[in-house]
């Protein structure tokens, strides 16, 4: 079967990854990126197929990509995640009769939708009926179709499609988990353009997800809008004032305080799902944040979500099951540090 090329089509750039299989263990031999529009694809949904369609075609002759065969990412306000609880069944069952098990679940109607669900444990409810806990994912199919359009559109063909945050988390977690870890989870925030991606995992396994319509270019924008200045001097700003160092010291006026507003906002709405998680039943205790995204590089935002949070928090790094081969630059290197977790994610899945 022909190598898969990870398609990571984000809200202000496509991206796209591959990897070879070798006797010194996996290498990631291509990488690039290519600029999205503003109205491409905003908050993460192919708004005009023919414009997503000219990025990948771009992004792929960039790379000197040769397969044909692509995993792509999802992520939006049109892709549902749910922990549900479900009567015990066989696997086969639950794949064959999912939509009549799942409706009063999801806010998309079942005909609409295109599922997919991981089981994720099993356990006796009381009275001792058996029953499982299951990761129940739900996608708008047009939303879907759009997406799967724009990609056949570059002359490629959709392989895969799976859920950005899985992607994500697949990249920067270890193959091989220690075996003796206790009941312990991490939580991966994966910052992008217009979508941030919340994932609460135990040694690689994903228990909760929350997708937030909100990441680095709500920023950009404000202050587009704010001091009337083009896009480009906007990522400038942004990138050497950044964020307050501690929340409610004094603030500067005009870039500092449009980028201390969105940023806090930002914050609380990720306090809010870790604080969601961990109300639930059976929710493990949370030892550590790991960022990553182009987002999450905001000076001081590292900081003052730990302090939010009251956990330490690390960049996490895309290419630790990946080893970059050789000739790529630092610069790509840093930026495939930086927003490389989805399209490495998706490449890994499917080889």
């Amino acid at each position: 079967m022909p190598p898969l090329i990870g398609l990571d089509v984000g809200t202000t750039a496509v991206r796209a990854a591959e990897i070879s299989q070798g006797k010194d263990g996996t290498s990631l031999v291509r990488f690039s990126q290519v600029g999205l529009p503003p109205s491409a694809a905003p908050d993460g949904e192919v708004a005009d197929v023919g414009l997503v369609t000219a990025s990948i075609k771009e992004a792929i002759e960039r790379g000197g990509f040769r397969t044909r065969r692509v995993g792509v990412g999802v992520s939006n306000q049109k892709v549902v995640v749910r922990q549900v609880d479900l009567p015990w069944m066989e696997e086969a069952e639950l794949r064959s009769s999912i939509q009549f098990q799942v409706q009063e679940f999801i806010p998309i109607p079942v005909d609409d939708a295109i599922l997919d669900f991981q089981v994720l444990e099993e356990f006796a409810a009381e009275g001792g009926e058996r029953r499982m806990q299951v990761l129940l994912v739900a996608a708008q199919r047009g939303m879907i179709d759009a997406l799967v359009q724009a990609v056949q559109n570059a002359g490629l063909d959709p392989a895969l499609v799976d859920v950005s945050p899985f992607a994500a988390l697949r990249a920067v977690s270890p193959e091989h988990p220690p075996l003796l870890a206790g009941r312990e989870s991490e939580a991966l925030i994966d910052i992008g353009g217009g979508v941030t991606n919340i994932v609460l995992h135990e040694q690689g396994s994903p228990k909760f997800v929350r997708i937030l319509p909100m990441g680095g270019a709500d920023i950009t924008e404000a202050l587009v809008a704010g001091l009337g200045i083009p896009v480009e001097d906007a990522e400038s700003v942004k990138s050497r004032v950044g964020v307050a160092a501690e929340a409610g010291g004094p603030v500067a006026e005009g870039a500092a305080t449009i980028i201390e507003t969105r940023a806090a906002s930002f914050i609380e709405e990720v306090r809010g799902s870790i604080d969601y998680y961990l109300g639930q039943p059976n929710a493990a205790q949370i030892t550590r944040v790991s960022l990553t995204g182009g987002g999450a590089r905001l000076p001081n935002l590292r900081a003052r979500i730990e302090a939010a949070l009251h956990l330490p928090v690390v960049e996490a790094d895309p290419t630790i099951r990946v080893r970059p081969g050789k000739g790529f630059e630092p610069e790509l290197l840093a930026q495939i540090s930086a927003v490389g977790a989805v399209a490495i994610g998706l490449t890994l899945g499917g080889n």
